[in-house]
């Protein structure tokens, strides 16, 4: 075999190869990268908005917890402050309360004394009468002398 005819014949064969390798398997590992470049580059911008919304969360999560902390020292100021006001409510309402006890129980003491009183004065009014009777040694007629013994009530 002759050298010449045997590179030219491996040249030939070697440029089959290529068109071979070109034609039909260099297009399917080319489409097998740009695929896995795609899915990649995806993945990362997908990576890259989850980052970005993990943020945009984490602020909103502050956000909301910082908000309620003051919606909940809102209500617990407007709790303590209707707890003062039914401390104070509860206190006027007491004295009020107290004040017409008090006048009831003076009035009721005023009554119990005049009714003390009254009953004094009748009582001294038939010692009265009795002392009279004794003085007299008769008999008083206290129907007779109801106008004089009025009269005496009103005195003492």
């Amino acid at each position: 075999m002759n050298i010449n005819l045997t590179l030219i014949a491996q040249a030939i064969t070697f440029a089959i190869f290529i068109w071979f390798t070109a034609k039909f398997v260099w297009p399917p590992l080319l489409l097998a990268i740009e695929t896995r470049q795609k899915t990649i580059a995806d993945g990362l911008s997908a990576a890259e908005r989850g980052r970005l919304e993990l943020e945009q969360a984490a602020k909103k999560s502050t956000d909301n917890l910082r908000e309620a902390r003051q919606q909940g020292a809102t209500l617990v100021a407007q709790a303590e402050k209707r707890a003062a006001d039914l401390v104070e409510e509860a206190k006027s309402a007491a004295r009020v309360e107290a004040e017409r006890i008090i006048v009831a129980a003076r009035s009721q003491v005023e009554q119990e004394a005049q009714r003390a009183r009254e009953q004094l004065r009748e009582q001294v009014a038939a010692l009265a009468v009795v002392g009279a009777e004794r003085i007299l040694r008769r008999e008083v007629d206290a129907k007779v002398h109801s106008e004089l013994l009025a009269d005496l009530k009103k005195e003492l």
